[in-house]
């Protein structure tokens, strides 16, 4: 009887890299087992191995792109200033996902696998609810709320990259830069 054949994390790094790249470039019903394996170097036995099949290996992807964005979000320092610091993790959030577009994409793309108790991608949310909790209390204000509060500047962040990684913004990558943060620094007033 053969031995089973065991895989080592560099081939589970790439498999989740190659498919975070397929994930991006054409979502995740069109995602092939045979085509992730095939680009990173190895068969699908592989896959099967190392994460038990296609929805183990969805949620591995998006596993790890948050896990990215909140190595990105965690390195932000908290100071005594609020609004300094919601602006910097503004900054963190787009330099996640530029560092990482195709986990940023994997992540939010339609489709995309998500856990069974929705969960997955709140500690990074907690962040930004802490740091708008913040913001109010210094500002003494009993509105909007710190959910309203996270959620508008969630969505202007993610807009606003969105718009960037899709190619849609004019000018140069140092104007996206200075527009985004001007975007943000509106925001705090």
């Amino acid at each position: 009887m053969a031995r089973p054949r065991s895989y080592d994390d560099d081939l589970r790094r790439r498999l989740i890299g190659c498919a975070s790249e397929a994930l991006s470039a054409h979502g995740s019903d069109a995602l092939s087992l045979r085509a992730v394996a095939t680009a990173a170097g190895t068969t699908t036995a592989a896959v099967y191995a190392l994460f038990g099949g296609r929805e183990e290996l969805l949620a591995a992807v998006v596993g790890e792109g948050f896990e990215r964005f909140g190595r990105h979000l965690a390195a932000v320092p908290r100071t005594h200033d609020p609004r300094a610091d919601l602006f910097a993790l503004g900054l963190a959030y787009r330099a996640n996902a530029l560092a990482n577009p195709h986990f940023y994409r994997a992540m939010f793309a339609s489709g995309t696998y998500r856990s069974s108790d929705d969960t997955l991608g709140e500690p990074t949310f907690l962040v930004l609810l802490e740091a708008a909790s913040r913001v109010l209390e210094a500002a003494g204000a009993a509105r909007p709320s710190p959910e309203e509060l996270a959620l508008h500047l969630w969505g202007l962040t993610h807009g606003l990259v969105g718009l960037e990684l899709a190619g849609l913004l004019p000018g140069t990558p140092a104007e996206h830069a200075e527009r985004y943060a001007a975007a943000l620094l509106r925001e705090r007033r």
